[in-house]
């Protein structure tokens, strides 16, 4: 699995820590930065994982930035993806099970490092459904772009 992973500044030091323990568990991560503590746009790096994921470059996507909520905003912005913000390991089951969610969202100053490691590991791990229900759904969702 292919995990593009990156955050604003406000998510740095969470980032690094996460990068590390994915990297200890074989996947394969893709460190997207920001690469320091300095102020940076979140819509900018948000943009860079989204255009990764669609052009199948990576398969899961992980942003982070104080909340999550600004990642999220600005990934979705690139058609095709849908980016869901997590504040638990239910949550990201459901972004995946049921909206085939591609990317996982955090806020560093919402969760701790041991809640994100879960909540990427429900969401790396977790497969779409394929429901009729959810696929006519996630349909009806990539038809909005």
């Amino acid at each position: 699995m292919r995990i593009a992973i990156a955050a604003d500044h406000g998510g740095y030091d969470l980032r690094r820590q996460l990068v590390e323990e994915l990297e200890a568990q074989d996947y394969s991560v893709y460190d997207m930065g920001s690469y320091s503590s300095e102020p940076v746009d979140y819509p900018d790096i948000a943009e860079v994982v989204a255009r990764a994921i669609i052009a199948g470059e990576c398969d899961r996507g992980v942003l982070i930035c104080g909340t999550g909520i600004g990642m999220s905003l600005a990934a979705t912005k690139v058609p095709g993806v849908r980016a869901a913000v997590c504040t638990n390991s239910y949550m990201a089951r459901m972004a995946r099970a049921h909206n085939d969610a591609q990317i996982v969202c955090l806020g560093a100053r919402v969760v701790g490092l041991g809640l994100a490691s879960d909540i990427i590991a429900t969401f790396i791990t977790t497969e779409f459904s394929g429901a009729e229900r959810h696929s006519r759904r996630v349909d009806k969702i990539n038809a909005l772009d």
